[in-house]
């Protein structure tokens, strides 16, 4: 039995060693570019006022202003074809600044988005395009209290005390509409690069 696998494995080895023409097309890199989109990546600031919360929280001595600045984070895609263009992604952002175990506040979000826009210029290093699109974006504010004198059995065995060191959370989330300008600067050599930047 195990010379006949053998003989059947050397037949199919010694067939695909003979064949002599390549029956796959060959990869062209320029044409894939064509219709695959470019990933994008992005790392920026986003600033926003809270007035809202922090007048509330200004009258609550156990709870610290919200921040009006978070760092974000980007993944998405941008196509464009015959100077119309397309893109959407995805964005996290934190404030970075809270601390369960003192009296704190951060802020933190994600984003989703999808763009339309159409390139003013012909140009193979410059793309200007204003741009209009929807979104949605779901926010986060978490205030903690200050829990460094309480003890630690008192955690343990009283409810109360467990309820007195919890955080407070508040969520909202909403459909958000788009309408800007971006500019994008690419390399001729390496068309798949550029750095773009919105407003």
């Amino acid at each position: 039995m195990k010379i006949i696998i053998a003989s059947l494995f050397l037949v199919i080895a010694l067939s695909s060693a003979a064949q002599r023409e390549n029956r796959h097309k060959k990869f062209d890199k320029e044409k894939m570019e064509k219709y695959l989109p470019a990933i994008t990546r992005s790392l920026g600031g986003s600033f926003q006022q809270f007035d809202g919360l922090n007048g509330r929280v200004a009258n609550l001595p156990q709870y610290k202003q919200l921040k009006d600045y978070a760092a974000t984070l980007g993944l998405g895609w941008f196509k464009e074809q015959n100077r119309f263009i397309s893109e959407a992604g995805i964005t996290i952002g934190s404030s970075m600044s809270g601390d369960r175990d003192e009296k704190s506040s951060t802020i933190r979000y994600i984003g989703f988005n999808a763009d339309l826009g159409y390139d003013l210029l012909k140009s193979e290093k410059i793309t200007l395009y204003p741009l209009v699109g929807l979104g949605f974006q779901k926010y986060q504010a978490i205030f903690y209290k200050d829990n460094s004198v309480v003890n630690f059995n008192d955690v343990l065995t009283s409810p109360a005390v467990q309820n007195s060191i919890s955080s407070v959370k508040f969520t909202n989330g909403f459909l958000v509409y788009r309408a800007g300008l971006g500019i994008a600067f690419k390399s001729p050599k390496y068309p798949g690069n550029s750095i773009r930047l919105y407003r």
